[in-house]
């Protein structure tokens, strides 16, 4: 075995390694890096957050003559059913409006007390952005699960509590608060205690779930009375595709034009993440083959010697070992220098993201160890089997 190191010393070319060796280490930083960032950025359960999938809002133009003529704003089972068969729809659900009166009031004791009326929505649970044990509803209880637009917090406390003097609440605060529910319709006038579960970023509206809001409306609403969907949220494969925009001015409807704006942005980022995914990718695959090449040359520059070896008696195994076992190595320390220029990357836009978010709870690492060692497993196995390939080609040119 150590005739066979010799030679492998005597041939070596120390820059095609190093070339390797660097590209590799690129390579793997980028697509170690792309997988992480992924991952902390979906940590953000936040609107803003663009790795997660674009959502549209969209009602009918409200005329200034739609009072007076009577004319309808509610989509009709046809009109949903049409918008569903779009090529650039992926999901879609409307919004479940209350077909009864609802009262609310926060009880507080040494707290300010208020009450108002107040409506509720309810759309199907996957477009939900708040993920929360409590968002259910089961006939016959008396706790209805409630979520909240984050943006009526903010109007309360940047807007009325300054200006009252009030003091201003937390998410937390709100969901310790009880809520006394009033709600009456169809001869029925019954009392229920709401619980706030989370703030919605997405939804600009009072939810609760729509099982409750199913139940709700056969118990307390006029047969007559319940109202047909005026709005839709819809799942769209590609904001920047400008069927989208024509098909809604064709047909009368509207949506928000920023949150439209932030949906094609938020698109091209998640272009460009992939493709420097891809970038890194190929870069990977570019220096795993100037290590085969390296190691292809170095074999044939000792193919005469190898080829003695094998005739005084050295298995194909024990030739093909030295080489094997370095480019193993040299992937090896590739894995290892990827993993640590990536968490010391990774500090550094924590903590930027840390001064925005600073309750924001960042996933562990695990996801991409994992893709950097299946990397380093499959390239290993590559090289491993490649390597003996050639050292067998001579082996069998000997005989």
């Amino acid at each position: 075995m150590k005739l066979v190191w010799k030679l492998l010393r005597q041939h070596i070319s120390i820059p095609q390694f190093l070339g390797f060796f660097f590209a590799n280490l690129v390579g793997v930083v980028i697509i170690l890096l792309g997988v992480q960032f992924y991952n902390d950025y979906k940590a953000l359960d936040n609107e803003d957050s663009f790795m997660k999938a674009d959502y549209l809002i969209v009602n009918k133009k409200i005329g200034a003559l739609s009072g007076l003529t009577g004319k309808s704003n509610a989509f009709t089972r046809a009109e949903i059913e049409e918008l569903k068969n779009e090529d650039f729809v992926e999901r879609i659900g409307a919004f479940t409006p209350s077909s009864f009166n609802v009262k609310a009031r926060f009880d507080v004791e040494g707290f300010v007390n208020f009450s108002t009326e107040m409506f509720f929505e309810s759309v199907p649970d996957e477009f939900v952005d708040v993920k929360s044990d409590a968002w259910d509803y089961q006939e016959g209880s008396n706790e209805i699960p409630i979520i909240l637009p984050k943006n009526y917090l903010d109007l309360y406390n940047f807007g009325y509590a300054q200006g009252k003097g009030l003091p201003k609440l937390s998410e937390g605060i709100l969901g310790a608060m009880k809520l006394n529910v009033q709600i009456a319709g169809n001869g029925n006038n019954d009392s229920f205690d709401g619980r706030i579960v989370g703030f919605s970023s997405r939804l600009n509206t009072i939810l609760v779930p729509e099982k409750f809001m199913q139940w709700a409306n056969q118990q307390y609403a006029d047969g007559e009375a319940v109202k047909e969907p005026t709005r839709l949220i819809m799942e769209v494969n590609n904001p920047t595709d400008d069927r989208i925009t024509s098909y809604l001015q064709e047909r009368d409807y509207e949506t928000d034009e920023d949150k439209l704006d932030a949906s094609k942005t938020t698109f091209i980022l998640r272009v460009i993440v992939s493709i420097v995914m891809v970038v890194g990718m190929v870069i990977s695959i570019l220096s795993i083959y100037i290590l085969m090449l390296s190691v292809f040359l170095l074999v044939q520059k000792n193919s005469t010697k190898l080829e003695n070896l094998l005739l005084i008696g050295f298995s194909p195994a024990k030739v093909s070992f030295p080489y094997q076992a370095l480019t193993v190595g040299l992937n090896v320390l590739v894995f290892v220098l990827a993993v640590v220029i990536m968490l010391l990357v990774r500090g550094i836009y924590l903590e930027m993201f840390e001064n925005f978010f600073p309750d924001l709870q960042v996933p562990g690492i695990w996801q991409a160890l994992v893709v950097g060692m299946g990397l380093l497993v499959i390239v290993s196995i590559f090289n491993i089997i490649a390597v003996y390939g050639k050292v067998m080609s001579i082996w069998k040119r000997k005989d």
